[in-house]
């Protein structure tokens, strides 16, 4: 059943509490009862390349079943008990998603990003107190290996490496070159190493133990983008199996087939798809272990959907910006609709890709610490452009003012949600993370700014960190953002405050071309002045970038932007003032925020950089 009314959530909501609804408790009785009800259906299908014929493999219910109970009891045989921790730095492939379920059914899984440096990943090793880790074995042009050998010798829990090697998605003669060309498996650590596709095989495809006795924490999921040292979220069996369940009863059946070019480290993939795949019996295809951002994946994208008989895309804005820059030059027409999260899209991205396609573009809303789902748009109803939707049923969204009050229909304030999904009072592993996280010990506050309209609609607005405070004005990033990306020559923008001696802090932006697009920054602060109605968020700064910097599913990553601000600004500064010295790097500081590391070229007068950059809110100290 989809939904096409705020009513009808309504419906469903007062049916019965969630308490009292019939469904399944543990991540095994959910996949058990799908693969029971679906033995011989597609389950999952992955190609190690990209194009429309090349060489893939698919897994039905029964066999995925059957690799999962092996892979879990594998698991268990190393050691993991429901409260250890099986680490997943991986990136996307049939393997990945068989450890993500044995692991959860066996322990908690802690899927990590393979994109982070190796001590960031082994700082998640160490906070989640890793016992295993799954990894790939070495592969030409990746360095996943390498990371986290690296890694794993900084987190000294870690007893036991299973690697997958992707060489057997390949056929001769690219196998056998693969075989040659492949780099040394890196061996600097002390855990034992093991092939995970031949050990998990010795294992019956039965569960050989317990399946778990009610609800507990099945997953860790850090947060915090590409750089700095991330936060782990402790996602509930039960909070897993809402998405699911959600996913079955408002947007999948068995009939379906999904594109999905996320990586399955992020909630969107593993729990809105994955979990959602495994409640409903559809049909999920995972093309190339980058996704999105794998070779040829743009250029083959309408030719994989025609391959698989797509009904559902499932994508973010500046993956359909990219696809926006290329024909659809296949048959696309089993394509229904395309399910869009990470940012809302722009009105006209969002009508061109409509047009394009021809499929409709439903926006939805989800975060990490909320095990993901939260709203999204009528797939059957009307669509507000630009809003992420109704709440789910039994999703109950708030918004509150800073000093503690709910605000009135359409007033902005802070995004809080009380869930199925929120843990509350123990979102993060660590406690001192879940102090002033929740108003009234329940709602869980986002960090979004947004309103719900009188349809009950919700509007994200913004980030309440990412606000713009130019002399104490709040200026939101998105009307700058908004304004750009109206630009013929634009495809993607990112605003942000940067440091400035008089107002603290005034808008900048970077911007990402279309591919042939020319335009330059000057132009574009015209164009601001033109389509920025409010003089005060007229952008300072506009620079053209090769690429913006973005987060796996694709959001811009707005720290590394401030970092090129504070480095331009605070360098300008120097040089100005004729002091020898720059700004070697800037760091990010759990307790100071992102902090300027400056490095001398000459004789220096340190209480002269002290009048010059004191005159900014940015801290800074001298690299060692």
């Amino acid at each position: 059943m989809t939904f096409s009314t705020r009513q009808d959530v309504l419906d469903i909501q007062n049916e019965m509490p969630w308490e009292d609804r019939e469904r399944p408790q543990t991540i095994y009785q959910m996949l058990a009862e799908t693969a029971g009800a679906f033995p011989d259906r597609p389950a999952i299908s992955y190609q190690l390349q990209s194009g429309p014929t090349d060489k893939a493999q698919t897994l039905t219910w029964q066999q995925f079943h059957d690799q999962v109970c092996q892979a879990a009891n594998l698991f268990r045989a190393l050691g993991v008990g429901e409260k250890d921790v099986v680490a997943l730095v991986l990136p996307n492939a049939l393997e990945t998603a068989i450890a993500t379920i044995g692991g959860a059914i066996a322990g908690i899984i802690s899927p990590v990003n393979p994109l982070l440096e190796p001590e960031q990943i082994s700082s998640i090793l160490r906070e989640t107190n890793a016992k295993v880790v799954v990894t790939l074995r070495a592969f030409p042009k990746s360095d996943i290996a390498q990371k986290t050998a690296e890694a794993v010798r900084g987190a000294p829990n870690v007893k036991t490496v299973l690697e997958i090697d992707l060489n057997t998605y390949l056929s001769p003669p690219k196998s056998w070159i693969v075989s040659m060309i492949r780099p040394k498996n890196p061996a600097s650590h002390d855990a034992a190493v093991y092939n995970f596709k031949t050990a998990a095989a010795r294992h019956k495809t039965t569960l050989d133990f317990a399946d778990s006795d009610g609800d507990r924490v099945g997953a860790y999921f850090h947060t915090g983008g590409t750089t700095g040292m991330p936060k782990v979220a402790q996602h509930l069996y039960s909070g897993m199996i809402y998405n699911g369940w959600i996913g079955h009863r408002l947007l999948f059946t068995e009939k379906d087939s999904i594109m999905c070019p996320l990586p399955l480290f992020h909630v969107f993939a593993c729990h809105v798809i994955l979990m959602a795949m495994i409640k409903s019996g559809a049909h999920v295809v995972f093309p190339t272990p980058a996704g999105y951002r794998g070779e040829g994946v743009f250029e083959n994208f309408w030719k994989l959907c025609e391959r698989w008989k797509t009904s559902f895309v499932i994508t973010v804005p500046t993956a359909v910006s990219a696809l926006m820059q290329r024909p659809v030059d296949a048959d696309i027409s089993t394509v229904k609709n395309a399910f869009s999260g990470s940012a809302p899209m722009p009105m006209e991205l969002f009508t061109r890709f409509e047009s394009a396609a021809g499929m409709a573009v439903i926006e939805g809303y989800g975060l990490t610490e909320a095990t993901c789902l939260v709203s999204c748009n009528p797939p059957q109803g009307a669509k507000k452009v630009g809003s992420v939707g109704c709440p789910f049923p039994y999703t109950d969204v708030r918004i509150f003012n800073t000093d503690g009050s709910e605000c009135d229909a359409d007033e902005v304030g802070e995004i809080c949600i009380s869930s199925p999904g929120v843990y509350a009072g123990n979102t993060y592993t660590e406690a001192v993370k879940n102090q002033d996280l929740y108003h009234n010990d329940k709602y869980l506050r986002t960090g979004d700014l947004g309103r719900i309209d009188p349809d009950g609609y919700l509007w994200i607005t913004g980030r309440a960190k990412d606000l713009i405070i130019r002399g104490g004005h709040n200026i939101d990033p998105a009307e700058i953002e908004e304004a750009l990306m109206t630009h013929e020559s634009v495809a993607m923008a990112g605003a942000i405050g940067q440091p400035d001696a008089h107002a603290g802090e005034i808008p900048c932006a970077y911007v990402e071309l279309i591919d042939g697009g020319s335009v330059t920054g000057d132009d574009l602060k015209a164009f601001c002045k033109e389509n920025v109605h409010e003089r005060a968020a007229w952008p300072k700064h506009i620079e053209v970038l090769p690429e913006l910097p973005k987060t796996a599913v694709g959001k811009v990553f707005k720290p590394d932007l401030r970092k090129r601000a504070i480095t331009r600004i605070y360098d300008a500064a120097l040089q100005e003032a004729g002091i020898a010295a720059n700004v070697a790097e800037v760091i990010d500081s759990k307790k100071r925020g992102l902090v300027a590391r400056l490095a001398k070229s000459g004789d220096v007068d340190e209480a002269r950089v002290t009048e010059v950059l004191g005159q900014f809110t940015r801290p800074w100290v001298w690299a060692d």
